[in-house]
């Protein structure tokens, strides 16, 4: 039976499902799921991400990671942790910068926290030679030596709750049927008028599991030391309004309900939210940087102008692709950085001002 058959029977026997309810059958269904079974990576998928679009971007977080380690004192032994690694670009580029520095990859014990069969099978391909281990979620990664962490748009992709003002006060935007059996959009039992503030028809977006992975990394640098990249789109500033919910296939926006485990879902990262989770477990979060900033900081120009000398053959695209990566229109301003760590240093790039 198909995922959109069962989820109307699902709603039909026992009431609409939330937001995130919905979330996370479409995405992670281990029949039908869209990461469980067909996630779509790359020009002929559904999206495309960073890692992608050039080396540059792994390059960097490489170079990043080593400055990391560096400046904790290089640790003969941390965790080198990619949380979403997609399929493994990310995480080749960033070792093989990490070879300007042998002792950081002899230090390094890799770990890849996925939850996707297929995806793990094409890591596993890829990144053989690094011998990395997996683990399902963060908690099952060892701890008791230093963590650096990465996270390319990963936090879209965790569940997130919708709540609705109406003329009686705030409701939970819910997805149920309609009268022919179709999926649609419905409000559930009023909450107290006082949860927020908030003219009539305004949308308040919650995600109480981008919350708690910040209180999940958050508590591991405070205890072990470290420092944590989380990179994804969304706003900078403290505001929860606003509908973000949304579904990609092949590339285009389409309506979020009616492609179930064949599309990918995502919201907005609430990078304050996060933050403030990972402060109140003792890390310390440095101000979000937007992906151009980051990138500027860490030299990208002066990257992608050696790699347009070594291979002049290809100077436009490696133009293209740095127009990708920090352009304010593409994905230079859209995306943000936001670096947490533990006591002791500062992660590169994060300095103040």
């Amino acid at each position: 039976m198909a995922l959109r058959e069962r989820l109307a029977g699902q709603i039909a026997a026992t009431g609409p499902l939330s937001l995130a309810q919905y979330m996370t059958i479409c995405l992670h269904d281990p029949q039908e799921g869209y990461y469980a079974t067909r996630p779509g990576l790359g020009d002929r998928g559904d999206f495309i991400t960073a890692p992608l679009v050039s080396q540059m971007f792994g390059e960097l977080i490489g170079l990043w990671a080593v400055a990391c380690w560096q400046a904790m004192d290089r640790p003969s032994r941390f965790r080198l942790v990619e949380m979403g690694p997609g399929d493994g670009t990310l995480m080749l580029d960033l070792l093989r910068a990490g070879q300007t520095a042998p002792e950081f990859i002899e230090a390094a014990d890799l770990w890849l926290v996925e939850v996707s069969g297929p995806l793990k099978a094409v890591q596993g391909a890829r990144l053989a030679s690094a011998t990395p281990q997996w683990a399902d979620t963060l908690d099952a990664v060892p701890d008791g030596v230093p963590l650096i962490l990465v996270a390319n748009e990963l936090l879209d992709c965790l569940p997130a709750q919708q709540f609705v003002r109406t003329e009686r006060g705030w409701a939970e935007r819910m997805i149920g049927l309609d009268d022919e059996g179709n999926l649609t959009f419905g409000l559930s039992a009023t909450l107290p008028p006082e949860a927020w503030p908030g003219p009539v028809g305004a949308i308040v977006e919650t995600s109480p599991a981008q919350a708690a992975l910040g209180s999940q990394i958050g508590a591991r640098l405070a205890t072990c030391g470290g420092a944590a990249l989380l990179i994804d789109y969304g706003p900078a500033q403290d505001d929860a309004g606003g509908d973000t919910f949304q579904a990609l296939k092949g590339h285009r926006k389409v309506d979020p309900l009616a492609f179930p485990g064949e599309a990918d879902l995502t919201v907005h990262a609430d990078f304050k939210a996060v933050a403030r989770a990972a402060e109140a477990e003792g890390a310390q979060a440095r101000p979000l940087l937007t992906q151009a900033q980051f990138l500027q900081r860490l030299g990208i120009e002066t990257r992608a102008s050696r790699l347009a000398q070594a291979r002049p053959d290809l100077a436009d695209k490696i133009g293209r692709q740095f127009d990708r990566l920090t352009a304010h229109d593409q994905m230079g301003t859209l995306f943000k950085v936001l670096a947490l760590h533990g006591p002791g240093f500062t992660p590169p790039a994060f300095e103040t001002d």
